[in-house]
């Protein structure tokens, strides 16, 4: 079952779809739900549908997927560049408060996937959001500010800057140097999967090593790391998709609540 519609955020309306499994038509049981969180100037489809995809692949599996666009993209409201990055963390808690108060979702198990500055985002979501109980990064941003500083050509000399026609304003960028995902993730006690591509021309794989072992530094929670040999920003081929398919199913069956592998046998 997939539905689509708004969610209200600051007076602006923020698109979403969501997908539950096809044995959830009664409302007996209650779901995983994953989050997907896209990345700078995408949307809740993504490059050559990547969230579409993913969400079908993991509905398969029991877990209820809810994807949305931050305010500026795809079908929500707003300007892109009016958002700050404390607005996409923001955004992402009220998506979290939507998602975890619909009837047939377990609010014990929710689970953050960020792809790209959206890892970022999730990353910094989870630290001090004690409802989510895992994150999962595709090709994640490390650094903020000089990654998207690189991305779109900033050098301090305009205010606004046209990317793909959206209007990056320099406040927008400058918000971004108070973030250190780095350090937000040896925060976070719930259960983390880094997963990056080693062909990635946008974002450096490399980043995907140091959330790893900075995450390994914690107290409490497992950190697990799966780089994809040959895989581009967007795992913009077959065989490269379904390895992060594969690799993102196996850890979530592994690290997500255990109703998930029960609805699974009473679903056959």
């Amino acid at each position: 079952m997939v539905t689509s519609d708004c969610i209200s955020w600051k007076g602006r309306k923020l698109a979403y779809t969501i997908h539950f499994p096809k044995w959830n038509v009664e409302g007996e049981k209650k779901f995983p739900l994953i989050i997907i969180c896209h990345g700078f100037t995408s949307t809740r489809i993504g490059v050559d549908r990547l969230f579409v995809k993913t969400a079908q692949a993991l509905v398969k599996l029991g877990f209820a997927v809810l994807r949305f666009d931050y305010a500026g993209c795809g079908e929500s409201e707003g300007e892109y560049g009016d958002n700050e990055f404390a607005c996409f963390i923001d955004q992402t808690k009220k998506v979290i408060s939507f998602g975890s108060r619909l009837p047939n979702v377990d609010q014990n198990a929710i689970t953050l996937i960020g792809h790209s500055l959206g890892g970022a985002v999730a990353v910094c979501t989870v630290t001090d959001d004690k409802r989510v109980r895992n994150v999962i990064t595709w090709s994640a941003v490390g650094n903020p500010f000089g990654d998207i500083k690189e991305i779109v050509g900033y050098n301090g000399e305009h205010p606004v800057i046209d990317h793909l026609g959206y209007a990056i304003t320099e406040e927008f960028l400058l918000s971004l140097q108070a973030y250190s995902p780095f350090e937000d993730i040896k925060q976070f006690r719930g259960n983390a999967l880094f997963v990056h591509g080693t062909d990635d021309p946008v974002i450096s794989s490399s980043y995907c090593s140091q959330y790893f072992e900075k995450s390994r530094k914690r107290n409490k929670g497992e950190s697990s790391i799966v780089l994809i040999e040959g895989a581009n920003h967007t795992y913009s081929s077959i065989d490269h998709f379904d390895k992060l398919i594969s690799a993102t199913s196996e850890w979530l069956l592994k690290n997500v609540h255990v109703s998930v592998q029960n609805n699974l046998k009473k679903s056959v």
